[in-house]
């Protein structure tokens, strides 16, 4: 073989090493982009599925809302007609004569209204709390329309003290506990 043969072979064996490295390394570039467009389908789909947990827990909660039933405390009475014993139940116009001789407070509350939810629960819980005279009437914040206008009610978890014609004593928002809410009576 002649030096310029074996020349000639140097360069052509450099160039298919160039040619090789040079496809290595893009193989390496593509490899990392795979991975990198895995990784973001990954987050992608990892995104998708706690959104679809997300509306599945909303609607859980809106189904409980819409299914939680009222659990009325034992309303004693005495021989007039007055509460003698705390009570925490449904609203009924009738019942805003239990003022008279004692306490009544609207809560405006709604099933989808997180803090509302909390009060009702710490309500139901301590049941057994509330002092005797006081009467906590339940209303749906999204039916109640009327009662609505008529206190001046703009947003759910609104609790509104009434005397026994109904007429507004005193109203506030936010009662975290029953006993808060206790406290704000007048």
């Amino acid at each position: 073989m002649s030096a310029n043969n074996v020349s000639r072979l140097g360069i052509v064996a450099a160039i298919v090493v160039v040619v090789i490295m040079f496809g290595i390394s893009k193989m390496g570039n593509n490899n990392r982009m795979v991975e990198q467009k895995d990784a973001e389908m990954m987050a992608k789909e990892k995104m998708e599925q706690q959104e679809t947990a997300d509306k599945k827990m909303m609607e859980n909660q809106t189904m409980e809302g819409k299914s939680e039933t009222m659990k009325d405390s034992t309303v004693t009475m005495d021989k007039n007609d007055n509460v003698v014993k705390g009570s925490y139940e449904a609203y009924a116009i009738e019942k805003l004569a239990r003022a008279e001789t004692g306490d009544v407070v609207l809560f405006f509350h709604a099933s989808w209204c997180p803090s509302c939810r909390g009060l009702n629960g710490d309500i139901e819980k301590n049941i057994s709390s509330i002092p005797a005279g006081v009467s906590i009437l339940k209303l749906d914040y999204d039916k109640e329309t009327d009662l609505k206008k008529k206190y001046g009610v703009t947003y759910q978890h609104t609790l509104v003290q009434v005397d026994k014609d109904g007429n507004l004593i005193k109203k506030w928002s936010g009662s975290p506990t029953l006993t808060k809410l206790v406290s704000e009576i007048k």
